[in-house]
Parts: C-alpha cells; structure tokens; sequence
C-alpha cells in the first residue's frame, strides 16, 4: 500500500536555475483557500437545504467539502493557468520570429522577447520569468535547447516540447530558425483556433449539462409547494432515494464534463 502511494505522489521538476516554476503545482493563496472553502461550504448548504431543509446536515456537508472544494479549486486554478501560458507562448514565438528576421542571435531575440512580454502582460507574466530564467541560463552557458525542455517539462506543455526538439535539431544544424519559428507559431495559432472552434460546439451542451445539475434544485421545492409533502418528510425511505439521486446526478455531471472536455 506504501508503494502505490509512494507511486502516486507527484515530484515537482526541477528548473536548470533557482525559482522556476512547476506548473503541475498551483500553491493555494489564503484567498483561494477561503475562495475554495465558501463554495463548497454554500454549494452544500443550497443542496442539503433543498433536498433536506436542514441547515444543520448542510454546514456538516459544508465542513465535509472543504478538502474536496479546495482540490477542485486547486485543478482550476492549474488548468486556467496551463490554457493562458499557451497563449503567452504562442505570442513569445510571435515576438522570437520577429527578432530572427530583423538579424538577432538567439539571445538578442529573447532579449527583445523580454520587452515584448512585459509590455503586453506585465512584468508579474509566467512567460516573462520563463524569458528571464532563459537569458539567465544563456548567460551561464547553458543552452537555450536545454533551458527551452526543462521548461517543457515543467509546463507540460507538448507544444513547447516540440518547439525544443525542432529549435535544438535547428539551431545545432544551423537552419533557418526564423522560418522554423514562424512554422512553430502558425502551428500554435491553428491548433488554439480549432480547440475554439470545439469549444463553440460544445458550449451548448454544456449550458444543456449545468440546466441538467440545476433542474432538481428547481423541482423539488415546486414539488414541495404543490402539496407534495411526502417530497419533504424525511424518512428513511425518502432520505435514502434523495441521497441515490444526488450521486446519479453528480456522477452524471462529472461524466459530462469529461466528454464535453476535449482537448488536441
């Protein structure tokens, strides 16, 4: 049981310099905790309210959601920030094309990248520091290929991964590293473009998958106040089939959001 645990557990990649991120990791903010905790706290206490009109069983689930909630929030928070480093990094390649065909070397273009970066998203950006902690390495004689996978890896990211396997076969080669950049870019923006596109498709399904997760916090007090009040007595056998229907419809959602989640 110990080694699947062990097995389990993630270990953060080490950046190649001092104060690289690992964006698989998303330290939780007091803010976010709090953030975190008063959803799932409300979340439960609309739930068990309206299915159990109990104040009491619903700040129990609240408590009960906290860790959950925070787990939920902290996959959000990674996933959010994964989507806008891509962004960010489709501009940089942007910004290196730019600087190759005005004759940089590599360090005069990621030099350039740097302004470029901070201009557009401030100087607090993933992508700045990532540019930074390159012109560092290079200063330190390490290679821009080498500082470029360990960022890959700390990103996760496969498209920064193929970039640096194309920009180390190409700069060591001696190719043309501004037409192996624009390609790079315009790969990108195809690949954004059409996860936009299935987005667009998908969102109403997924307006249809949050009406479907919502429709029982309606129909149960409608049912309520037309006299049903067998739908609000709890018994045994109530409590048992209101707790069966609440699993099916939360399972049921998850399984959506997997489906309607579709990434290339």
């Amino acid at each position: 049981m110990r080694e699947k645990k062990e097995k389990e557990t993630y270990k953060p990649v080490q950046g190649l310099l001092e104060d690289a991120a690992d964006y698989h990791v998303y330290e939780m903010k007091p803010q976010d905790r709090i953030i975190a905790a008063a959803l799932g706290f409300a979340a439960s206490m609309v739930v068990v309210y309206v299915f159990f009109h109990s104040i009491f069983f619903g700040a129990i689930g609240g408590i009960l959601l906290l860790v959950p909630a925070q787990r939920f929030y902290r996959g959000y928070k990674i996933q959010k920030r994964s989507k806008t480093l891509l962004l960010q990094f489709k501009d940089l390649l942007e910004s290196l094309a730019a600087s190759y065909s005005a004759g940089q070397n590599t360090m005069g273009a990621f030099r350039d990248a740097e302004g470029d970066m901070v201009s557009v998203y401030g100087e607090d950006a993933d992508i700045v520091a990532e540019v930074r902690l390159i012109l560092e390495g290079m200063k330190n004689n390490l290679q821009a290929e080498e500082l470029l996978f360990n960022f890959a890896a700390r990103s996760g990211l496969a498209d920064v991964e193929s970039f640096a396997s194309v920009f180390e076969v190409a700069n060591r080669q001696g190719s043309n590293l501004k037409q192996i950049i624009a390609d790079s870019r315009e790969i990108i923006n195809d690949k954004i473009e059409i996860e936009m596109e299935i987005e667009t498709m998908l969102q109403a399904n997924k307006n249809e998958l949050n009406v479907m997760i919502l429709m029982p916090l309606v129909i149960v007090p409608m049912l309520g106040g037309l006299g049903e009040s067998t739908v609000a007595a709890n018994t045994f056998f109530n409590v048992a089939v209101k707790l069966f229907c609440i699993a099916i419809f939360a399972g049921a959602y998850l399984a959506g959001r997997k489906l309607t989640d579709i990434t290339i």
